[in-house]
């Protein structure tokens, strides 16, 4: 049945050049029906690369299908994920795109079926806005990063870096050569994981933490986002780094 559905929606969008990416079945409105959930888009030639992506809902009980536009539609491995992120009882949609930059960053969104019609509720950019850091390196091989949106601060050892990359920096005495400022950058990844065991699903994202240049990876910003029936909130945040040779 699903092959079945998949051929009527190509061949409905073939006019547009259109195909189905991805698929999922699940109740995305609560009516005891499972709906078809996909993801359309252009494929560019000889390439990974994926243009006018759209969500498309196929509603289980009508039939009807619904077209959703996302505000970023182009990149790398569109990915479709069907969950209760809310605790309505019904599927959400988890959609995550790879935008194929250097810093390995995504656009992310989450739909939820409310009030007769597809909301959403989750959305990279604004995610991005709010959680903003300053990131700078300290005497005695130390990095630290404040977090603005929960005021916080984390401070990062530096020394599993090696004694190579911190004589660049620093001197013999632990003590920088010159000021050093490194950022956090946007998020590069969004998990669904029911850390309560409950049936709904809390959000981790990721976000990396980057040095005197991109590559130069000092570890990664991670916050745990629950729904609290209006949004997604931090329900905390951690910082890990990289572990280095004993």
């Amino acid at each position: 049945m699903q092959v079945s559905l998949q051929s009527v929606l190509s061949r409905e969008m073939n006019q547009n050049r259109s195909t189905i990416v991805t698929s999922k079945q699940g109740d995305i409105d609560g009516d005891g029906e499972k709906d078809n959930v996909f993801l359309t888009a252009n494929k560019t030639p000889d390439s990974p690369f994926w243009k006018n992506l759209t969500l498309v809902i196929r509603n289980g009980s009508t039939n009807q299908y619904e077209q959703v536009p996302l505000k970023n539609n182009a990149g790398y491995n569109p990915t479709l994920i069907l969950g209760d992120f809310t605790g309505n009882k019904r599927d959400d949609i988890l959609v995550v795109i790879d935008t194929g930059g250097s810093a390995g960053t995504i656009y992310a969104y989450v739909f939820s079926y409310s009030n007769g019609k597809l909301t959403p509720i989750f959305d990279s950019d604004a995610f991005n806005e709010n959680y903003k850091y300053d990131v700078a390196y300290e005497n005695q091989y130390k990095a630290k990063v404040n977090s603005h949106y929960l005021n916080e601060k984390y401070i990062l050892d530096l020394t599993y870096k090696g004694k190579e990359y911190l004589s660049e920096i620093y001197n013999q005495n632990g003590v920088l050569k010159a000021p050093i400022e490194g950022w956090v950058n946007p998020l590069s990844g969004l998990y669904p994981v029911d850390f309560n065991r409950d049936g709904i699903y809390e959000l981790e994202a990721y976000q990396r933490i980057a040095g005197r240049y991109n590559a130069d990876s000092l570890g990664f910003v991670q916050n745990i986002l629950k729904w609290n029936g209006q949004a997604f909130v931090p329900d905390r945040q951690n910082v890990a780094i990289f572990g280095g040779g004993i």
